[in-house]
């Protein structure tokens, strides 16, 4: 196993329609290849920017007619890189959508796929609202694929607050996590750093997240800041909020130190869980 490997994160803003969105995404890798990375990341919906249930279904494609499984396949080929595809909206029945990331190996060979598991429920306030569910199917299955540096685990962006999903990947031979996102601008000023940190600081994992940026359809707003981060928590690149990528230098060895250092994922213990908390008046105090 190779104990070192140059990682890039390649930002993009992506539009509503695939094709164009293709021919930035390849423009980058290349680019990112040729500055030296091994391992090149996309982030969440790499290849299609919309928000919307109708309009999300009107333009996902099943997995045999999706354009961007061949062109990712012969980009990896081409750049003899590793690649994650960060999620592609992937059409399973008239009404339902997977998110899944697709992992090219140097050969164009899919090495892994996975379909995004926590789904976006939330209402931010200010008549920003995301209903995940209402049109994506959520997996049932955490995925840790080969490399020839280490297992890579996989998430994508809400994911990211889910620290027993993390654990487990570490705890399944994860050196490397990867959170491919479009994080909102609010929740990313407030907790994008500091979840990214938390959960390479958690596991001992480098941590990969490659993002989306800017405005997008329908004036949707993502956060950027792509983030590249070391297993004791230090951020080696940030790329900021423009189109484009950052690469870092990754030694698998800090992984191993890391969690020497602080080995607590061999320190699980089982408890009981807590009983629901009585009123003071209901006792009587």
């Amino acid at each position: 196993m190779t104990a070192t490997l140059t990682a890039a994160c390649v930002q993009l803003n992506a539009g509503p329609e695939i094709e164009p969105n293709l021919t930035k995404a390849g423009e980058l890798v290349r680019r990112a290849r040729d500055a030296g990375a091994d391992f090149i990341t996309l982030p969440e919906n790499a290849t299609m920017m919309v928000t919307g249930r109708r309009e999300i279904l009107s333009r996902v494609k099943t997995e045999d007619e999706h354009p961007g499984i061949p062109y990712f396949s012969d980009l990896a080929r081409e750049t003899e890189a590793m690649l994650l595809v960060g999620s592609l909206g992937i059409k399973l029945t008239e009404d339902t959508v997977a998110n899944r990331s697709y992992l090219f190996g140097p050969n164009g060979e899919i090495v892994a796929t996975y379909d995004k598991i926590h789904m976006f429920d939330v209402d931010l306030g200010g008549g920003e609202s995301y209903r995940e569910s209402a049109t994506f199917r959520p997996g049932d299955r955490a995925v840790v694929a080969p490399s020839p540096w280490g297992g890579i685990g996989l998430t994508i962006c809400y994911d990211v607050r889910f620290a027993y999903l993390h654990r487990a990947l570490a705890q399944a031979g994860a050196d490397i996590l990867t959170v491919p996102a479009a994080f909102t601008v609010p929740t990313g000023k407030a907790h994008w750093h500091v979840l990214l940190r938390a959960r390479a600081i958690e596991t001992g994992c480098f941590v990969i997240a490659p993002a989306q940026t800017g405005t997008h359809f329908a004036d949707r707003k993502t956060y950027g800041h792509s983030l590249i981060v070391a297993p004791w928590g230090e951020i080696l690149a940030d790329a900021g909020e423009d189109v484009g990528f950052v690469t870092a230098e990754l030694d698998l060895e800090q992984v191993q130190k890391a969690r020497q250092a602080v080995p607590a994922l061999t320190h699980d213990r089982t408890f009981a869980p807590p009983a629901a908390p009585v009123s003071l008046a209901d006792t009587g105090s």
